[in-house]
């Protein structure tokens, strides 16, 4: 099982490896099942989780910098610290087991070193190591420290909430259930739902499983994983008044890998419209196919091969940090740097601009974001709206009014957050053309 941890947490840090997509396959190719695969899971996610915080406990320890270790034997060095202060573990077994991980992985001649470092590691507790690392420390820091962010995510978190951060930084560190959502036009959620499962609280086509494994429910296409946070997403796009008659053309203009798609896809059948999904990269628009069979078009959204095509709804779920799913993606938090944010912004602005070309008068656009970040969500969306005369911004929270505590930095824009709603943080505003 460490085996499979280590192996997993050297390909995110060598080749920027997906923790979520590798694991279940080493777990497989492996033949690791039950106690064993959770286990395994734990080790990984947990590290990963962990990472900020377990370094700056092993650099107090070490006489190196953490970063200046050869790369397997800091790997070695930050599962050992996971199963210390992170697990049930015993301090013997963790120790143990992590020198003989080392000497598999990095040769004999490490191993001693691995064995002082954890040995000093194992004479605190977690918490007894944060009082004396935060001792001193201005706020950010702390919780930078704390809940294992980079500093800048913290200061961001802060930014988008108006208040302190710790709650979402906390919330962002636990597990997520797996969640699910029935497709509409295939299944009902009450024709689907396992007898152990929860339905989720807002979602009319979500459900939260106990456990077991999601593949066995999503076989014959009548179910898909999907966030509660982003099918309300595409519910509340639906909700919205349009001007003037016609409500029968969709388009999801950068629809990979498909989430969104399946949901509208299903819902537009079931209320006489047609939808149109747009798709940068070839294998994830076939994705999307297989997600949302009907037109699949292998463009780039800034520029879609429409001309003047008028489309009633518009979805943009435009690339971003993905910081709001950090719960399920706990890597992201090391690969993303805040001078890749003004790249991307600029992106957004050219995705929503489009989105806005293509919609008729009088049709609606939604802007989404798997992210909180300001600059991210509300600066883009006021600012495309600025430059465009007569755009009503509409009041997204109003639309899902069954979701307490939506209204983002500003009233009109919605923010989920997996303190308040358990779900990914993920970010609506909705836009009306004149």
């Amino acid at each position: 099982m460490r085996r499979v941890a280590f192996d997993v947490l050297q390909a995110v840090d060598e080749r920027e490896a997906y923790a979520n997509l590798l694991l279940p396959a080493l777990l497989t190719e492996r033949r690791i099942t039950g106690r064993d695969a959770a286990l395994a899971t734990e080790l990984t996610y947990g590290t990963l989780r962990g990472q900020g915080t377990y370094d700056a406990i092993l650099g107090a320890v070490s006489d190196r910098p953490v970063q200046k270790l050869d790369e397997p034997v800091r790997e070695v060095l930050r599962l050992g610290a996971h199963q210390l202060l992170g697990t049930r573990v015993g301090s013997h077994a963790a120790v143990d087991t992590s020198v003989n991980l080392a000497k598999d992985v990095a040769g004999v001649r490490v191993s001693g070193f691995v064995n002082a470092v954890l040995r000093r590691v194992s004479t605190r507790s977690l918490d007894e190591w944060l009082s004396i690392l935060t001792r001193g420390m201005d706020r950010v820091d702390e919780l930078a420290i704390r809940y294992s962010y980079p500093r800048w995510i913290v200061e961001a978190f802060a930014d988008a909430l108006g208040s302190d951060p710790e709650s979402a930084l906390a919330a962002g560190n636990e597990r997520p259930h797996v969640v699910m959502a029935a497709v509409p036009g295939r299944a009902t959620r009450s024709s689907v739902l396992p007898a152990d499962a929860s339905p989720t609280p807002w979602s009319p086509f979500g459900f939260t499983l106990a456990g077991g494994d999601p593949r066995e429910l999503t076989a014959d296409g009548r179910v898909a994983v999907q966030d509660e946070a982003s099918q309300l997403a595409a519910l509340a796009l639906t909700r919205a008044p349009l001007s003037a008659d016609g409500d029968s053309r969709w388009l999801d203009l950068c629809a990979g890998p498909g989430g969104k798609a399946r949901l509208l896809h299903g819902l537009g059948t079931e209320s006489g419209a047609r939808l149109v999904a747009c798709e940068l990269h070839e294998h994830r628009a076939r994705l999307v196919r297989d997600a949302a069979p009907g037109s699949v078009v292998v463009a780039d959204g800034r520029r879609p091969p429409f001309g003047d095509a008028a489309f009633d709804r518009v979805l943009v779920d435009a690339p971003c940090t993905g910081l709001g799913a950090l719960r399920r993606r706990p890597e992201a938090r090391w690969r993303k740097s805040p001078s890749g944010i003004p790249g991307l912004a600029e992106l957004q602005r050219s995705l929503l601009r489009s989105a806005l070309d293509l919609v008729r008068p009088g049709g609606v656009v939604a802007y989404v974001t798997c992210s909180p970040v300001l600059a991210e969500t509300s600066d883009v969306v006021l600012d495309v709206a600025a430059s465009r005369d007569g755009i009503q911004i509409i009041d997204a929270p109003a639309l899902l009014p069954e979701v307490p505590d939506l209204p983002a930095s500003d009233p009109r824009f919605a923010q989920f957050w997996p303190h308040r709603h358990n779900t990914d943080a993920i970010f609506l505003a909705l836009l009306r053309k004149p």
